[in-house]
């Protein structure tokens, strides 16, 4: 379990939280986001379980959230090709005879 950029995973090796205007030394993406954040969840409302936390609309550009904690986790690359996105094309295809 490591803190790493959301975009890349290059590891965060130094200690404490990130500033608003650190950015990954790889790929230049913000680290203070809620992409890395311990808060953030796609599945609740405005994607945040800290309930006091202001709503952030980019989750992925530097922001200002006092309740920001970086996330510990095992890094995933993401696929390049989006499942739902190739299925529903896929069925589109189908129901215009392409």
């Amino acid at each position: 379990m490591t803190r790493h950029c959301h975009n890349c995973g290059e590891p965060w090796t130094l200690d404490g939280q990130p500033g608003r205007g650190e950015t990954c030394m790889k790929c230049r993406a913000d680290l203070r986001v809620c992409l890395n954040c311990a808060h953030y969840d796609p599945r609740v409302a405005q994607q945040c379980r800290e309930r006091r936390a202001e709503p952030v609309l980019d989750k992925h550009v530097g922001n200002f959230c006092e309740y920001f904690e970086f996330v510990r986790r095992v890094w995933t690359p993401k696929s390049e090709t989006n499942q739902r996105e190739a299925a529903a094309r896929e069925h589109l295809k189908k129901l215009f005879g392409d």
